[in-house]
This record gives C-alpha cells, sequence and structure tokens, in this order.
C-alpha cells in the first residue's frame, strides 16, 4: 500500500512540478519582459509630428488634414501642414529660436528678435532660394498697419515691438530690398551678413575676422581649427600676425599658417566695412565706405610690418586648392571678387553649405545628430532634394517626416 501510493505521488509530481515551472515562466515574462509597443495610428503620428515642428498641440482642422496626407501616403505633406499652420507657433518660436544663435556670439537663442532672424524666418516662409542667404539684396521688416515704430539703422525697436506685441512672424513680416530700407549700395548688401544685427555683432570693433569665423561656424558648420591648412602661400596675412609668437617662428609655421594663409584673403572682402557706435552698442549702425579700407585692418601694423597692407576688398578663396577643396566650390564661380556679397555667394554655392543647413534641421527637429548609416543615407537625400531649389522648408518637413516615429 505503501508503495502503490508512494508510485502515485511520484507520477503525479512531474506534471504538477512542469505546470507550475510553466506558469512560473510566464509571470517572470510578464514582469521582466516589456510588452510590444503598438504601433501609430496616422492620428497619433500626425499629433507627434505636429508637436515636433510647433511644439503645441495642433487644432482639430489642422489634425484631420495631416492625417489624410498621412494615410495618403503624404508625410512631407503633412509636415508642410502643421509648419504653416495660421495657428501654430513654427514661425514665431520655433524657427526664430532656431536661427537666433547664429546672431550673437555667445550664440544663444535668449536674446530680442532683429533683422538678421526676421530675414531668415521670411526666407523660410516665402522659400526664397536659401543658397542667396549671404549675398541677395534682401530683408525682411514688419508689415505697414501693424503699429510698429520705422526701421532703423541705429535701433532695433521696429523688431522689439514687433516680438512685445507677440505678433505671429508668419503673417507680420514682409519682404523689403536691403538697399532701399537701410541705404546701402544694392553691390555692397550680402543677405544676413549686412544686417545691422549681423553688423554689431560681428563687426563691432577687432579686425572684421569675427565676421568671417562666424560666417563658417553657423553657416558652414565647421570652425578655425578644423579648416587649418599650413599649405597655402602666406603672402596675404596681414601685418598684425607676428611671424615668431614667442620669438618661435615654428608657432608661425605650424599652426598661425593654418588659419590665416586661406582666412585673410577672404576677410578682405569686408575691407569696407565697419559698425559705428554712437553711445552703446545698441545705438550703433553698419558703416560702408566704398574705397576707403577702414582703421582695422591697420591695428597693430607693427608686429610685422613687412605683413600684407589691405589696399581694397578684393577676396581669393586659396581654399579650393588643398584640402579644404573638400567643401565642394561651385566650378562655375571664378573664386575671387570684391565685397562682401560675392564672397557670400562663393559659401553659399558649396556642397558644404547645403550640408550644413540640412544637418542643423536634423538636429533641432529630430533632436539628434545623425548617427547611423540609414540617418546620414537620409541626410543625403535630403541634402539632394534642398540643392533642387533651395527651400529650407522643405528640409524642415522632408526631415520630420523622417523623425515622425524616432
Amino acid at each position: 500500500m505503501k508503495a502503490a501510493m508512494h508510485m502515485r505521488q511520484k507520477n503525479g509530481a512531474g506534471p504538477l512540478r512542469a505546470l507550475s515551472a510553466g506558469l512560473l515562466a510566464l509571470l517572470l515574462a510578464a514582469i521582466i519582459l516589456p510588452a510590444a509597443p503598438a504601433l501609430a495610428g496616422s492620428r497619433e503620428q500626425a499629433k507627434r509630428l505636429h508637436d515636433r515642428l510647433n511644439g503645441a498641440p495642433p487644432d482639430q482642422a489642422t489634425l484631420d488634414a495631416m492625417q489624410a496626407k498621412l494615410d495618403g501616403g503624404d508625410a512631407k505633406g503633412a509636415a508642410l501642414l502643421a509648419i504653416d499652420n495660421p495657428n501654430g507657433n513654427f514661425y514665431s518660436i520655433v524657427l526664430k529660436n532656431f536661427v537666433m544663435p547664429w546672431t550673437n556670439v555667445d550664440q544663444t537663442s535668449f536674446a530680442p528678435l532683429n533683422d538678421y532672424v526676421a530675414t531668415v524666418v521670411g526666407m523660410v516662409r516665402d522659400e526664397v532660394p536659401f543658397n542667396t542667404l549671404l549675398s541677395a539684396d534682401i530683408i525682411y521688416v514688419g508689415k505697414s498697419g501693424l503699429g510698429l515704430p520705422a526701421y532703423s539703422n541705429s535701433a532695433n525697436d521696429h523688431y522689439v515691438q514687433m516680438e512685445a506685441q507677440a505678433l505671429n512672424l508668419r503673417d507680420a513680416l514682409v519682404s523689403a530690398p536691403q538697399s532701399a530700407t537701410t541705404g546701402l549700395p544694392q553691390a555692397a548688401t550680402a543677405g544676413v551678413l549686412t544686417t545691422r544685427a549681423a553688423a554689431r555683432a560681428f563687426f563691432s570693433a577687432g579686425t572684421n575676422r569675427r565676421m568671417f569665423r562666424f560666417t563658417m561656424i553657423n553657416h558652414m558648420c565647421t570652425d578655425m581649427q578644423q579648416v587649418m591648412d599650413t599649405s597655402r602661400p602666406t603672402d596675404r596675412i596681414r601685418q598684425d600676425v607676428s611671424r615668431s609668437p614667442g620669438g618661435d617662428s615654428r608657432v608661425f609655421l605650424n599652426s598661425c599658417v593654418g588659419c590665416h594663409a586661406g582666412l585673410d584673403p577672404m576677410v578682405q572682402a569686408f575691407a569696407f566695412y565697419d559698425y559705428l557706435d554712437a553711445t552703446t552698442t545698441d545705438n550703433g549702425a553698419i558703416a560702408y565706405t566704398p574705397g576707403t579700407v577702414v582703421g582695422k585692418y591697420f591695428h597693430n601694423n607693427t608686429t610685422f610690418a613687412q605683413g600684407y597692407v589691405t589696399p581694397d576688398d578684393h577676396w581669393d578663396n586659396r581654399w579650393r586648392a588643398g584640402q579644404n577643396s573638400l567643401m565642394g566650390w561651385d566650378s562655375t564661380l571664378p573664386g575671387s571678387g570684391n565685397g562682401a556679397k560675392s564672397l557670400g555667394a562663393e559659401f553659399g554655392a558649396s556642397d558644404q553649405f547645403a550640408q550644413c543647413q540640412v544637418q542643423k534641421v536634423f538636429k533641432n527637429v529630430c533632436l539628434r545628430a545623425p548617427s547611423d548609416a540609414t540617418d546620414r543615407s537620409q541626410v543625403s537625400t535630403i541634402v539632394g532634394h534642398f540643392k533642387q531649389g533651395y527651400s529650407l522648408k522643405t528640409v524642415f518637413a522632408e526631415t520630420a517626416a523622417y523623425c515622425m516615429g524616432n
């Protein structure tokens, strides 16, 4: 009897033990493994897309229209609806904050609206070819009838009041010739480079090299250390650069030359520009003196008296040869010229300029830099599309559509 009972207990223990083990495994799986994410429907995707581009919930009409675009396979079209939503924040907040760091040395978004930012916002809204950003005779100001003070060469009140009234930049801005608005000769206008905000930040004091450096940072996505090339000729390096810093000429040859041999021949384009400061930096104005090189080009001219003495505003791009030829300079342009306008056109026509704009938008919209082969392939595709018409609005739309599910 005991043997039989022992046998029944032994035979029953196996199935029970197996069942218990199976239940335990299922319970552990439910606790440890995350549930598979449900695929977002088109309406959820539309809302996510709008939030990325506007930072605010969409109204129902816009959301319905975006969902219809997504259901029809047109993610880019859905993104464009979010961008141009009349009740949205894309132009007044998202795009403004994206551009603002380009306008100041501290590269902060916490600064008042100005003519540089307004001009970029207007060009994006109107799909003005963005490769003319650094060369066009263009500026954006507030529409008449808004109760704004007139544009001034020596004050920023026009834009400060636009912001104080919380005007939607999508509707408040209008394009105007920069030459007619500021009084600069048409040939001396160079897009945002010759706005009052740019002059205040980058032409004030110094040697005008600051304008060049921040143009490289903001619009070519590279700083001077990344473009150093000691193989370029040294004959155009100015007098204020020592040829033996600290008594050691090797420092000049191995370091200083790397920047100045390419930098100084191009900074010559700004030789007639200055920012004149009446009382404070908030009360100054851009100055242009055609035919007369501004005094800052001769500062510290005894440091190396045999150095280059700037005679005019003729510039040459010596980076068209050497390692920086990889920036993809346009072979249809001469690579030299006079003044800021032609230098801005040189930058705007380069492959590096187009690549830079797309990379900046990608990081802003996707909240990360391109990180893998798929990202880099997408960036390359968007760059190709961008160069077909240079619409930065389209770059925002295509990038947001790509990152919609990320």
